[in-house]
């Protein structure tokens, strides 16, 4: 759904002054989609100044100029991996999600082959976005949760 707000969406990639930012950014994702990540706040603005400073990059998505989002991403070679996408709660579901795609699309990643993520699989609501957007399942990620006594023998 594109609308006049959906379509006044510009983007740029973060700077250092925008740690602080994406790390609040990331911790409201963390909450959204249910992930059980704990870290606090100053452990994720760590984390993303080591990711920016290696391998990924991120986008600052704005309305007005004012920040409505982010994507943190990075090349691969036969991919771009989007590691994190988030808009903020009060701006979804007006197509700003679909508008900061195309963004990314057309302006860095036109290079790319194909396009990778992940989502939760409690996470409906960005299932039913990325399939929208043309995604599709690729493969199942599965894990066992190992209790402390799982697999030793009971006396």
């Amino acid at each position: 759904m594109m609308n006049s707000e959906s379509e006044n969406l510009t983007g740029r990639i973060a700077t250092a002054a925008d740690f602080a930012q994406l790390a609040e950014m990331n911790r409201q994702l963390i909450r959204d989609e249910g992930h059980r990540n704990a870290m606090s706040a100053l452990e994720l603005e760590h984390r993303m100044k080591n990711w920016l400073a290696g391998e990924y990059q991120a986008a600052i998505f704005l309305l007005d100029e004012a920040t409505v989002g982010y994507a943190l991403y990075k090349h691969e070679q036969e991919w771009t991996y989007l590691r994190q996408f988030f808009i903020v709660p009060a701006k979804r579901r007006q197509g700003l999600g679909s508008a900061a795609l195309n963004w990314l699309i057309q302006n860095h990643w036109r290079s790319s082959c194909r396009i990778r993520l992940d989502v939760l699989t409690g996470n409906a609501g960005a299932i039913q976005f990325w399939k929208s957007a043309g995604f599709q399942d690729y493969c199942i990620t599965m894990e066992l949760a190992m209790l402390p006594s799982f697999g030793q023998n009971e006396q």
